[in-house]
């Protein structure tokens, strides 16, 4: 039985792995604020030890495994895949930022250098076959690091405090790593539409105060699951209808 053209033997495996892995993201969400190794020689032990199985995170990892699957499918070469594979290994990154920096207002550098890490490791792998999406790939790490920057420094100098930690500009520039230049400025956006309605809904129902912060980690990572699974064009084009009240007509 196939669907999108993917047989249900590989749904099944990428579900296991996402359950696996999405426990393992909840192990790490407990390891990284607290500057300790995720993956040590007395893993095995400790991890036993603190055992609690996290059924929300390995449910949340799978489903975004299978729809990943579904969405991308799985073609003959390891180059044709790379948009999948790159997608499977950044999720739980994702989520992890997410989760610690909605707890705990950090995002971890370690989380960061990791995703950049691996983001210039696909920017190679893209460049065996298109150099040129390996420069648009730095060009959107610029882009990323850049925008986000700038509006901390403004902030900082207008109004005296940051706009936005410096965890969020290394994020999103590790992030244009695996988005390229186009997509992270939409990404960009994205994030700024989703923190601006869902801070008014947090506002509005007294969950969050006028003087209390309000992470926004989680709305990049929202932004960037829309970017995963929406196609560019038309992320763009509600976005256009949305800045211009309607009267953009394409």
């Amino acid at each position: 039985m196939y669907f999108n053209d993917v047989h249900i033997a590989y749904y099944g495996i990428v579900m296991v792995v996402g359950l696996i892995v999405g426990q393992l993201v909840d192990w790490a969400n407990k390891r990284l604020p607290e500057y300790k190794k995720v993956i040590s020689k007395d893993i095995l032990m400790e991890y036993k030890m603190n055992f609690k199985p996290n059924y929300l995170l390995m449910l949340l990892t799978a489903g975004i495994y299978i729809t990943l699957v579904y969405t991308y499918g799985i073609k003959d070469t390891i180059i044709a895949n790379l948009d999948l594979i790159k997608f499977l290994i950044l999720t739980p990154m994702l989520l992890s930022v997410f989760v610690i920096d909605y707890r705990l207002q950090i995002i971890p550098n370690r989380l960061n250098l990791t995703i950049f890490e691996i983001g210039f490791i696909f920017a190679f792998l893209y460049g065996l076959s298109n150099v040129a999406i390996t420069i648009n790939m730095l060009l959107g790490m610029l882009a990323g690091g850049g925008i986000f920057l700038l509006i901390t420094l403004l902030g900082a100098l207008v109004y005296g405090k940051e706009a936005m930690g410096f965890g969020d500009v290394k994020l999103m520039g590790a992030l244009g790593l695996f988005f390229g230049l186009s997509n992270i400025i939409i990404i960009t956006l994205v994030s700024f539409l989703i923190g601006a309605i869902l801070s008014i809904i947090l506002l509005a129902s007294k969950i969050k105060k006028s003087d209390e912060y309000i992470p926004f980690g989680p709305f990049i990572v929202l932004a960037t699951f829309i970017s995963m699974y929406v196609p560019f064009e038309q992320i763009k084009i509600a976005l256009m209808q949305i800045f211009t009240l309607g009267m953009y007509h394409g």
